[in-house]
């Protein structure tokens, strides 16, 4: 299912209801239902009210759209904040990427992400900008997910998050924000390219 969902053969919206899926496996509903569950962490289906298990409706131009506003927002949250931030707040942040280093469960890394960003955004002193940049990185959860389950942990680039942490230690806000553009730009352009090379495959005239 993994696989069918990643390579577009299932695509988003459709239903996987749990009876037809342990007949076509030949397993009980019990190995469906963790299997669903895993997918559920990699942000690969929903459970929606009154429909049950749906494959995640997700699509290059709505990724785009998320990793744009990022990109517009959170660079100026870092420069904002970098002058007032504290030793305590260096210190989440550092815990944080151990966190993330020793995190096996993808359905928690969106959130440990979050707040690894915020804890070196919360001192820009402008909350509307912050309200802003934390609602972006909690819609960026299911994508987030999507990428780790689609290029693999790897691609998390925690290297990004020690390079922005060690520039914010110092004070210094350009190479800090150079970093973070960095990595938010690299990782628009991973998935980008994933969405790509599934819609060539899908359709390899496409491109011709």
């Amino acid at each position: 299912m993994r696989a069918a969902i990643l390579s577009g053969r299932l695509s988003g919206g459709t239903p996987l209801r749990q009876e037809d899926l342990a007949a076509a496996f030949g397993v009980s509903r019990m190995p469906v239902r963790e299997a669903l569950r895993q997918l559920e962490a990699q942000a690969l289906i929903d459970f929606v009210p009154h429909k049950g298990a749906v494959v995640t409706e997700i699509s290059a131009a709505d990724a785009a759209d998320t990793y744009a506003i990022r990109l517009a927002l959170e660079p100026a949250a870092l420069a904002l904040s970098i002058p007032n931030l504290t030793a305590d707040d260096l210190a989440r942040a550092a815990d944080l990427i151990a966190d993330m280093d020793g995190e096996p469960d993808p359905s928690r890394m969106g959130e440990l992400n979050r707040r690894f960003h915020m804890s070196l955004y919360g001192r820009a002193g402008h909350p509307k900008l912050l309200a802003l940049a934390e609602s972006q990185l909690a819609a960026f959860d299911r994508y987030l997910r999507f990428h780790l389950a689609a290029k693999g942990p790897e691609h998390l680039s925690q290297e990004d998050h020690r390079a922005m942490l060690a520039a914010a230690a110092e004070g210094d806000i350009g190479r800090a924000t150079d970093v973070l553009r960095r990595h938010i730009a690299t990782a628009a352009d991973t998935i980008a390219r994933f969405f790509a090379e599934r819609l060539s495959a899908e359709n390899p005239f496409a491109a011709r």
